[in-house]
């Protein structure tokens, strides 16, 4: 395959020039400072997938929901599909490098419609992520205080911890963009460090392993359901779900240099190199279990702790937890800055509820604050639940799959749809784009409605998959604001309207 930065005579590409003209030219004016280099860009949607949070939050699911077998060729499967997805999502990425990403995206290549449930879909995963990620940090912060001091992690004791994390990703945030690129680039070496140091110290200080008949095709159902197919199905939930949120290089490529080339390859490089990590991971997770049972079953409350405890010991296991939970602070932190970029954007062209004060930003810093915090606190709401019932953080998870995942999809079709009148920016996949195009269209239609079924049997008001639920939420809510807001939501032709340029002046404080 060939991926290039220049495009075949046939189809006339962006050509390269300074991005904040380019930025004008798709309609808005530069207010975000422009200071993120390309590992920076590489570097932030790295650090949302952040395998040490998916994997490792999500693996006591994949113990149950096919075991050993699914996780790891379930992992291989669904990295190579989401490698398509995201190459297919960086191409039009170059052709629009806006920080509202993906509905611009729809809204360009569609019409306002399209860019508008795109975008709520967006937000939605956005949100439901920072829930998800932050509050799998404070399980695992709870794990390890339960292990050295015999603290007890109960849902409202982990609620604090939660709310704790939530403030201090909002307060690093508000420092400027500058501080987020540099925790995201110390963020990719403490990833893969991470990964090398369990998966080395896994494979040489216990003196028992699972063999490798058992880490590649032992299949385990503790469902409640009975059919093999759709219990390694529901499985796929910890590839998927761990592989979410590289349009985060999208939604910073306004603070991106060369954004229309970095922006493209950092979404690219950042599924691939978590590809290959994360199976490292999930193979030396899997290769050191003890106690199959006792490890699902685990006081700590989270299984890959219990492999630590059982391999390790205490005093080891404390100091792999403290590699984990580090790597998943930085992973809530980088998804802030996503969400609140998107927040800023998606106001600054009158789509949310109070726009006029989220798209706000600070002359100092040059950072969207009010959006930073709209992102923060509507995190927390959707973590409530989880004080009420034990199923409630598997919800907002699914919650956050099935809100983004359809919202990849979208710009990738109305771009296959358009043919000859998309515009290739200079990154594209030359005679790869429609077929990459199509596998990735076909493969998240799939997945979304994969994930939109229950994962546990019998039914109940507990165990319930509720990303459905969330699902018809968001497009009611979508569909009744959009009667309220489709006369002053509109994404702009070309900077320079009077009108624009007074609304966003405004917004600079």
């Amino acid at each position: 395959m060939s991926i290039s930065a220049s495009t075949p005579s046939s189809t006339e590409p962006v050509p390269q020039k300074d991005e904040e003209q380019r930025l004008r030219e798709l309609g808005y004016q530069p207010v975000l400072a422009r200071r993120m280099g390309g590992f920076g860009n590489f570097a932030i949607s790295f650090s949302v997938i952040s395998i040490l949070s998916g994997c490792m939050t999500l693996y006591g699911f994949g113990m149950s929901a096919g075991g050993p077998a699914v996780m790891l060729w379930g992992w291989a499967g669904v990295g190579l599909f989401v490698l398509c997805v995201g190459m297919a999502l960086a191409e039009v990425t170059s052709a629009y490098p806006t920080s509202g990403a993906l509905y611009y995206m729809a809204d360009r290549l569609g019409g306002r419609k399209w860019g508008w449930y795109t975008g709520w879909l967006n937000l939605l995963g956005l949100l439901g992520a920072i829930a998800g990620i932050d509050y799998g940090a404070a399980l695992f912060t709870g794990a390890l205080l339960n292990l050295q001091w015999g603290f007890d992690p109960t849902p409202g004791s982990t609620m604090l911890i939660f709310l704790g994390i939530l403030l201090l990703h909002a307060v690093l945030n508000l420092f400027g963009v500058r501080l987020v690129s540099l925790l995201n680039s110390v963020s990719v070496w403490w990833h893969l460090a991470g990964v090398a140091v369990i998966v080395t110290v896994l494979a040489v200080v216990p003196s028992n392993h699972q063999s490798p008949s058992f880490v590649f095709t032992e299949f385990v159902n503790g469902t409640g359901w009975e059919n093999p197919v759709y219990v390694a199905a529901i499985g796929l939930l910890l590839a998927q779900y761990t592989f979410c949120g590289y349009d985060a290089s999208a939604h910073l490529s306004e603070e991106t240099s060369n954004a229309s080339v970095t922006a493209a390859r950092g979404i690219v490089r950042a599924i691939w190199v978590s590809w290959i990590a994360g199976f490292v991971l999930l193979a030396g997770l899997t290769f050191a279990i003890q106690d199959y049972a006792g490890t699902r079953n685990s006081a700590t409350g989270v299984p890959p702790a219990q492999i630590l405890i059982d391999a390790l010991g205490t005093a080891g296991a404390t100091a792999m937890l403290l590699i984990v939970i580090a790597a998943q602070l930085f992973c809530g932190n980088a998804e802030v800055a996503a969400a609140s970029r998107m927040v800023f954007a998606f106001s600054r062209d009158n789509a949310l509820p109070g726009s006029a004060l989220w798209r706000k930003v600070s002359a100092r810093t040059q950072t969207p604050v009010p959006a930073v915090w709209l992102s923060v606190g509507v995190a927390a709401l959707l973590a409530v639940p989880s004080l009420y019932s034990a199923t409630a953080y598997g919800a907002v998870t699914a919650i956050n799959v099935i809100g983004i995942t359809p919202a990849y999809a979208i710009p990738i079709y109305l771009k296959l749809r358009a043919g000859d009148r998309f515009q290739r920016g200079p990154w594209h996949l030359g005679a790869w784009s429609k077929p990459i195009g199509w596998i990735a269209v076909a493969w998240v239609a799939v997945v979304s409605v994969l994930f939109l079924l229950p994962q546990s049997s019998p039914v109940t008001v507990d165990s319930m998959n509720y990303a459905s639920i969330a699902l018809v939420a968001v497009l009611i809510l979508a569909t009744v604001w959009w009667f309220v807001a489709r006369r002053s939501y509109s994404t702009p032709s070309a900077y320079g309207n009077a009108r624009e340029q007074a609304e966003i002046s405004e917004g600079i404080v």
